[in-house]
């Protein structure tokens, strides 16, 4: 009896060392690879090619905070404005491809400004290592008091029945906005007349007046005016409602498919970045904007997290360019 109660206790110290051992291993952090061990040698440097405050420099910080929690690394945000954005591309294009000079970038210097812009000084697919879409807010179509409509289907009446009439307003010749209504005129089957300004501000302060009747813009710009009966919402420009609004309807569910553009900003890595360095970026990406806290920081400002993988990205790029490019060439439309 003596002898059995020895060997009971001798097992039980032996499966509670195996259950020691179990929860050890299970809260040990992972091992980090090769890659990460690279990228937590040296600094990292985020470039922002616009001023300070918007959507880019957002981004960038939250990256920048994310990567140096990660890997004890300084992690500093550089605004270089100027050049439409070029300054700051250029300076990422000149940096080693190891993985700690990052850009943060717009859709349009991407997708637009290579077919936009005679004699585009970069090549996107060969100056930079496309590491993943950030994130992205939907645009939406929205009438003034000017335009005396209500919903998508009068619009394009009126659109029908007097061609060239009806404006639409964008922040400049070229600009995402308005090749949303070129975009649309052509889905749509209608004409439309363009109506540029020097930036969104000006734009859509002449839409609230009355002076032109439509516009094409970012949906947290105009969100606050829609719930306040300033704006009528005639569609998002998406393949789904926002989340943020859902009760604004698609062009396409009301009859006008193919019209998909967002406002959307991706991270780039200067050419030579090996696809090992790219991946791991993407997954540091992801996992730093799925976090609650910066989900909800995005959310506030309409954006939504919407992180990829490299090769996704630069698909999404080159097919995005393709479209632009169709349009811009169609209506010869050159940069003023």
């Amino acid at each position: 009896m003596k002898h059995f109660a020895t060997s009971r206790r001798r097992v039980l110290a032996c499966l509670a060392l195996l259950g020691a051992a179990h929860v050890s291993w299970a809260q040990a952090p992972a091992t980090p690879t090769g890659v990460e061990k690279l990228l937590a040698q040296e600094r990292f440097t985020l470039v922002a090619p616009f001023p300070p405050g918007g959507p880019i420099d957002t981004l960038a910080r939250i990256l920048a905070d994310g990567l140096q929690k990660k890997y004890g690394q300084p992690a500093v945000v550089e605004n270089l404005a100027g050049g439409a954005g070029n300054i700051g591309m250029d300076k990422a294009k000149r940096a080693k491809g190891d993985g700690h000079t990052l850009l943060v970038i717009p859709a349009g210097n991407l997708t637009i400004n290579p077919t936009l812009m005679p004699g585009y000084p970069f090549n996107v697919e060969r100056d930079f290592v496309p590491v993943t879409m950030l994130a992205k807010a939907p645009n939406v179509l929205v009438a003034g008091p000017g335009a005396k409509v209500k919903t998508l289907k009068e619009l394009l009446a009126l659109a029908k029945a007097q061609p060239d009439t009806l404006a639409y307003a964008s922040p400049g010749v070229g600009s995402g906005l308005h090749l949303a209504g070129e975009l649309f005129r052509q889905q749509a089957g209608v004409e439309l007349l363009h109506v540029p300004y020097k930036g969104s501000g000006p734009a859509l302060n002449d839409v609230l007046g009355g002076t032109v009747p439509l516009m094409f813009s970012n949906l947290p710009a105009t969100l606050s005016y829609i719930r306040a009966g300033k704006l009528v919402a005639l569609g998002i420009t998406d393949n789904a409602r926002s989340a943020t609004a859902p009760e604004i309807p698609t062009l396409a569910e009301q009859g006008v498919p193919g019209v998909l553009v967002t406002s959307w900003y991706g991270l780039l890595a200067p050419a030579g970045t090996t696809p090992e360095l790219a991946a791991q970026l993407a997954r540091d990406a992801a996992q730093i904007l799925g976090q609650p806290e910066v989900r909800e920081q995005l959310r506030t400002q309409g954006l939504t997290e919407a992180t990829q993988k490299p090769a996704e990205f630069a698909a999404h790029i080159r097919a995005e360019t393709a479209i632009w490019a169709r349009i811009i060439k169609a209506r010869n439309i050159v940069a003023q």
